[in-house]
């Protein structure tokens, strides 16, 4: 059964929690990040962009030893202080159109990884999975949880209702008009409460942080043994935040295609009329509402593409995705997409830039032609990853997204 474990995180004094925490690096612009830089001493992007302190880019070893040692000066400066005992952390986020998630940081083993308890849905890239264990090898820690998802718990629910009772150790709004807020349990009734519930779970399922998860189980597997590794087994566990399935938010990525891959659009329409009833729009913006429905914005006009049901058989849950069955289609046989991870003629608009995205990416010259479609749900998802199977690239935009610093796991 899941092995979740509490922990003593590293963490913001109180005081500072609210302009320390950061979001995850490759979110910011670069002129906006040195603007946070400059303007604010205590940001988390100090510790992920130690150059800046010397206004040299650096990468690598050298970046990666860097990282650790502003991290170490935060600590000795006391900005980060050390929590006295392992702990829970219940952690709320409300978001600014009012979805609240509600779940709990953990330590988790790498152990339930490799066992299958814990499931991906994910392929990963093994150079990212190598770079980012050389970056944990080096550093020492985990500032940003893992997200997974967990079936209902009503017991987990209880305990969780008892611990908000009190003040949050944590409350403050970021400039997203996001509020966060944090409990630390250390309550022994309520600690062997909360492993016991997570103690008999048979699966809990990776929402967001495949590589960072991967990694973590390629660093267990080199400490183990090694003289680094004695002592301690907190390497064999990696930081995670875990929310109940009914809190998870799933968006949509939208796909554009730079060409018609030599077809001319009343071609690429016969073509697609083979799989797909095919309904001109217009001008009106199409947004498709069911599972195997799809939106295509092409020359000005928007289509919306209906499966014909008879001509797909789907032997399995990837094959019934409709990221998958875009790529079967239409992707890959008609516009030539070979590797959707590789192939430069294909990009990707998150849902949340809105419909009008693809429309003015293609009235700019920028691609030819974008399509829209539903998002996957929970279900799928679990289906997937039971089923051992690995979603195409950009499936899934995972809400919520989680911030940097607001706790650290040392190993």
């Amino acid at each position: 059964m899941a092995d979740v474990r509490p922990f003593a995180a590293v963490r913001p004094a109180r005081e500072l929690v609210s302009i320390m925490v950061s979001r995850s690096y490759d979110t910011y612009l670069p002129t906006e990040r040195n603007a946070r830089m400059k303007a604010n001493p205590f940001s988390f992007l100090h510790i992920i962009n130690p150059g800046f302190k010397y206004q040299k880019k650096l990468s690598g070893k050298e970046r990666f030893e860097m990282v650790r040692n502003r991290y170490l000066e935060f600590k000795e400066e006391g900005n980060l202080i050390q929590d006295p005992q392992p702990s829970y952390y219940v952690y709320q986020i409300i978001d600014r159109d009012g979805h609240t998630y509600r779940g709990i940081i953990a330590a988790v083993s790498t152990a339930d990884y490799q066992n299958n308890i814990v499931k991906r849905h994910e392929d990963t890239l093994a150079q990212r999975e190598t770079l980012f264990t050389e970056y944990l090898h080096t550093v020492g820690f985990n500032a940003e949880p893992v997200l997974l998802t967990y079936p209902a718990s009503d017991p987990l629910e209880d305990i969780m209702d008892e611990v908000v009772q009190v003040r949050a150790e944590y409350e403050f709004t970021t400039t997203f008009r996001d509020t966060h807020y944090l409990w630390p349990v250390s309550d022994a009734a309520h600690v062997k409460g909360i492993k016991a519930c997570f103690a008999e779970m048979s699966q809990i399922y990776i929402a967001d942080g495949h590589h960072r998860c991967a990694s973590s189980v390629r660093l267990a597997a080199q400490m183990q043994g090694s003289a680094m590794g004695e002592g301690s087994d907190s390497y064999n566990y990696f930081m995670s935040y875990l929310i109940p399935e009914s809190d998870l938010r799933i968006e949509a990525f939208y796909r554009m295609v730079k060409d018609l891959n030599g077809l001319s659009k009343e071609a690429l329409l016969i073509k697609l009329d083979e799989y797909f009833r095919i309904e001109n729009r217009g001008v009106s913006p199409y947004q498709p509402s069911k599972k195997h429905h799809f939106g295509m914005y092409l020359d000005g006009e928007y289509y919306s593409l209906y499966l014909r049901k008879f001509k797909v058989e789907f032997k399995d849950a990837l094959q019934a995705l409709d990221s998958q069955l875009l790529l079967d289609t239409i992707l890959q046989p008609i516009l030539g997409i070979k590797d959707p991870r590789t192939d430069k003629r294909l990009g990707y608009h998150s849902e949340r830039e809105g419909q009008f995205s693809i429309k003015d990416a293609v009235d700019s010259g920028k691609y030819a032609l974008g399509f829209s479609m539903v998002p996957v749900d929970v279900e799928e998802l679990k289906a997937v990853a039971d089923q051992q199977l690995t979603m195409p690239p950009k499936s899934t935009y995972i809400l919520p997204k989680l911030r940097s610093g607001i706790t650290v796991y040392e190993f």
